[in-house]
C-alpha cells in the first residue's frame, strides 16, 4: 500500500515494490520518529532567554509559547488521536513528520510571540499524530510482550524530551543559534521520510468501508472500557503530575538554574533542564518490580522536588544534580508501572484511541500549572514562584503516593484463610 492509498483508507490498485522491513526495523523506526520530533519539539528551552532578548518577551510570554505547544498537542490528540486505528502507523507517522518540519520552519524564522507560538503549535500537532501510531506500532510489534512495548515507548519519548534541551544547547553555539538548530532538526526530519515512504506497510487495523469511509476520522468522545478504568486515570494523575514538573523543566527551568549554578553556558543549562527527563527515560531499562513500586516512586518524586527548592536556596549546584536525577528516576519507574497497567487491559483495536486520551490529561499537566507559575512569577519573582509551585507538587505527590501505597497494602494483606487477595 502507498501513503495516498492508506490516508484514503482504500487498497492499492497493484503491489508495489518496498521494503519489507524486519520486526526489529520496525520497532526501531517507530521509536526515531516520536523521539526525533520530541527533540525538535524541545531545541527551544536553552534558547529561550535568547529569544526574550532577541523578542522582547517576557517570562510570563515563555509560557504562553510553551503552551501553545501542549495545547496544539492536547487538541489534536482529542481530535486525531484514533486516525491510525483506520489510516494505518505508517501513514500517520509521515504526517506527523510533515508537520514537524512546517513547524521547525516557522520557529525557526519567528520574529513575533505569535509566530514564535505558531511554530510551537505545529510542532504540537506533529507529536500527538506520533504520539499514538508509535505508541500502538509498538504493541502490534511485541504482542506477547506488552510490558516492553510500553518501556520502548516511554524510553522514546522521554528520551526524546530530555534530549532536545542538551542537543539544543549544543547548536546554539553556531552562527544563528536560534534558527540553527532547527535547520539541521528539518535535514534529520526529512531524511526519515525516505525509509517511511519505502517501507511495506501493515494495513491499518479498522478499514472503512462505505461511500463516506472519512466519517471514521471524525472526533470520537474519549471513552475507556471499565475494566481499564481505574488503572487509565490512575495513569492520568501520576502523568498529568509528571509533566507539570517536566513542564517547568522545559520553559522556566534555564533560567532558574542558571540563578543557582551562576551560569549562562547554554550547554550546561541544556544538560541541567533535561537531567530529570533524561533520567527517567534511562529508568526505562530498570528491572524494577513489585506492588510498591509506585508509592516508592512517587515518594522519590515527592522529595526530590523539593530538595530541588532547596538547591537554590542553599545554591548547590550538585544538590540540583543529585534532586533532578532522583525526582527524574522515581516519576519514570512509577509511570511506567501505571502506564502499563492501562496498556496491558485494552484492547488492540482502541489501543492508540485510550493512550491518546491518556496523554490529552498528561500534557494538560504542561500548560494549565506552567502558565500559572508563569503569572506566580511575574508577581513575586522567579525563585519564590518555583518555590511554592515545587512544593505544591510535593504535596500532590506525596498525596498519590499514599493512595496507591494503601492499595498496595490493602492487596498484600491476608483474608480470613491466610491466603493474599
Amino acid at each position: 500500500m502507498t501513503v495516498f492509498s492508506e490516508l484514503r483508507m482504500r487498497p492499492a490498485t497493484a503491489d508495489r515494490w518496498g521494503w519489507d522491513a524486519s520486526v526489529t526495523a520496525r520497532l526501531v523506526m517507530a521509536g526515531v520518529v516520536i523521539f526525533t520530533l520530541l527533540v525538535g519539539a524541545n531545541l527551544a528551552t536553552p534558547l529561550y532567554p535568547l529569544l526574550q532578548a532577541k523578542l522582547g518577551i517576557t517570562a510570563l510570554d515563555v509560557t504562553v509559547a510553551f503552551s501553545a505547544y501542549v495545547l496544539a498537542l492536547v487538541a489534536t490528540l482529542v481530535l486525531a488521536g484514533h486516525w491510525s486505528d483506520h489510516i494505518g502507523r505508517r501513514a500517520a507517522l509521515v504526517l506527523a513528520v510533515l508537520v514537524g518540519l512546517a513547524g521547525g520552519a516557522v520557529f525557526a524564522t519567528a520574529d513575533s510571540l505569535f509566530l514564535l507560538s505558531a511554530g510551537r503549535a505545529l510542532q504540537g500537532v506533529a507529536v500527538a499524530l506520533a504520539t499514538g501510531a508509535s505508541s500502538a506500532a509498538l504493541r502490534e510489534l511485541l504482542p506477547s510482550r506488552p510490558d516492553w512495548a510500553s518501556r520502548f515507548t516511554l524510553l522514546a519519548s522521554a528520551g526524546g524530551v530530555a534530549a532536545g534541551p542538551a542537543i539544543g544547547g549544543v547548536l546554539s553555539l553556531l552562527p544563528g543559534p536560534t534558527s540553527t538548530p532547527y535547520y539541521l532538526h528539518s535535514l534529520a526530519l526529512a531524511a526519515l521520510l525516505v525509509p517511511l515512504y519505502v517501507l511495506k506497510a501493515r494495513p491499518a487495523i479498522s478499514s472503512a468501508t462505505g461511500p463516506q469511509p472519512l466519517s471514521v476520522l471524525a472526533p470520537r468522545r474519549p471513552s475507556v472500557s471499565s475494566e481499564a478504568r481505574g488503572a487509565f486515570w490512575l495513569a492520568s494523575s501520576v502523568g498529568f503530575l509528571s509533566f507539570t514538573v517536566f513542564g517547568f523543566c522545559l520553559s522556566l527551568a534555564p533560567g532558574y538554574f542558571a540563578q543557582i549554578v551562576h551560569a549562562d553556558s547554554r550547554p550546561l543549562i541544556g544538560l541541567l533542564a533535561g537531567l530529570t527527563l533524561g533520567s527517567s527515560a534511562l529508568s526505562q531499562l530498570l528491572a524494577v518490580r513489585g506492588r510498591f513500586v509506585v508509592p516508592v516512586g512517587l515518594g522519590m518524586l515527592a522529595v526530590s522536588v523539593l530538595l530541588i527548592a532547596a538547591a537554590a536556596a542553599w545554591s548547590s549546584p550538585w544538590l540540583l544534580i543529585m534532586a533532578s536525577i532522583t525526582a527524574g528516576v522515581g516519576q519514570g519507574v512509577s509511570f511506567r508501572t501505571v502506564f502499563n497497567d492501562v496498556a496491558g487491559k485494552v484492547e488492540a483495536p482502541r489501543h492508540a484511541q485510550v493512550i491518546s486520551t491518556l496523554y490529552v490529561i498528561t500534557y494538560l499537566g504542561s500548560a494549565i500549572p506552567v502558565v500559572g507559575l508563569g503569572l506566580a512569577a511575574g508577581v513575586v519573582g522567579l525563585q519564590a514562584a518555583v518555590a511554592g509551585f515545587v512544593v505544591l507538587c510535593s504535596i500532590a505527590a506525596g498525596a498519590l503516593a499514599l493512595i496507591t501505597l494503601r492499595a498496595a497494602l490493602r492487596r498484600a494483606a491476608p483474608d480470613g484463610r491466610g491466603l493474599p487477595r
